[in-house]
């Protein structure tokens, strides 16, 4: 009896929405369950929420699995809500598979995205909290989204691998077509260089000694690092032959270049940087012979300063050896006249060349005077 009386009261209250806003019952049917399902799913997805916060402590671990949660119940809720409108119509495996072509066609890039969130989610080339470089595009990822992955930028304007305080967001399928690189995936240490240029009249060999010295003592690999390397190796048959500092030599068109190379956090660059840049500037200030090298433009006369091999002084004064050449120049710029003095000096030539003319005119009016 019951029953029947809600059929009944179910009949005339559809027929009145129906006169009111033009729905049938079937139609409104469908909407409340929709509704129901939707309500369903937030009440659902909260629940599993508060249980994760209450028996996971650990903030990515926590992240991870709510976003698994809520993309689960998302697709779990779709799929019922396309079943409740196409009941009756058409069968729901011919649907989906009307749907997927026309998704396949119109929505190649989404698709392309999702496939690739799945490979992430299975093959892990990298996770929430890495640092990792997608094509040009390098950051800290903080999510990783169905369609895209969200990383706090790095570099750009901003040196030394440095935040720029912008969120990129970078399609997914970026990693079927572009190059990943992970600086943090198994060995949280990237290998650093820095060069510093001394000029060839310095001592290069105290300055490398100098250098080799820092880095020595500032950037030693721990312990801690010989086993993420150990670990690198058995993983990814991935070996350094060394993990200690060292200090490489050559020459560039300005001077020598002393290429310190050394291990530090791969988040640590710029500080790791200073550190040694602020050791390096105060040790060089304590040597009189250590110079850093800049460009500059020098003028080179090699009849004065070549060797005696290239056509220098010591060729065309061969029984002169280097020490008499070098006191010869300097005997020669020491006898050279200054500009005042040699101004001075032209200023007298001038006026006692020019005195002796003056004498014939004043004879001359003499003896027109005496004349008259």
């Amino acid at each position: 009896m019951d029953w029947i009386l809600g059929k009944y009261l179910w009949k005339r209250l559809s027929g009145w929405v129906e006169d009111l806003v033009g729905l049938s019952p079937e139609r409104l049917g469908n909407i409340l369950n929709t509704i129901l399902v939707i309500l369903l799913y937030l009440v659902l997805t909260r629940l599993v929420r508060r249980w994760v916060v209450q028996r996971i402590s650990d903030p990515q671990r926590r992240f991870t699995l709510n976003k698994s949660v809520n993309y689960g119940f998302g697709v779990l809720a779709t799929i019922v809500v396309a079943k409740i409108w196409l009941l009756g119509k058409v069968n729901l495996a011919t649907y989906l598979g009307i749907l997927s072509a026309g998704i396949a066609i119109a929505l190649k890039d989404p698709i392309v995205n999702l496939a690739a969130w799945l490979f992430i989610l299975w093959r892990q080339p990298f996770k929430a909290g890495d640092r990792v470089e997608i094509g040009d595009v390098a950051g800290d990822v903080v999510d990783i989204g169905m369609f895209m992955t969200s990383m706090v930028e790095i570099g750009h304007w901003v040196a030394a691998d440095q935040s720029t305080g912008r969120i990129i967001h970078v399609p997914n399928g970026r990693i079927f077509t572009h190059p990943v690189a992970n600086f943090t995936q198994g060995f949280p240490q990237v290998w650093h260089e820095i060069p510093i240029t001394v000029t060839f009249e310095s001592d290069w060999r105290k300055a490398h000694q100098l250098l080799t010295d820092m880095v020595n003592e500032l950037y030693q690999p721990t312990e801690e690092m010989k086993k993420h390397a150990a670990r690198l190796a058995e993983e990814h048959n991935v070996s350094y032959g060394y993990l200690t500092p060292i200090v490489w030599v050559d020459v560039i068109d300005i001077g020598v270049r002393l290429t310190a190379r050394f291990l530090c956090g791969a988040r640590q660059r710029r500080t790791a940087g200073d550190h040694l840049w602020r050791a390096v500037l105060e040790a060089f200030a304590r040597c009189p012979d250590i110079d850093f090298a800049y460009p500059t433009q020098r003028f080179y006369d090699n009849n004065v300063e070549g060797k005696s091999g290239t056509g220098g002084p010591a060729k065309k004064h061969p029984g002169l050896g280097e020490a008499a050449i070098d006191a010869q120049i300097a005997a020669r710029s020491a006898a050279a006249p200054a500009p005042a003095a040699a101004s001075a000096s032209a200023s007298a030539r001038a006026t006692e060349t020019s005195a002796p003319t003056e004498g014939p005119p004043r004879a001359a009016s003499r003896s027109a005077t005496s004349g008259s």
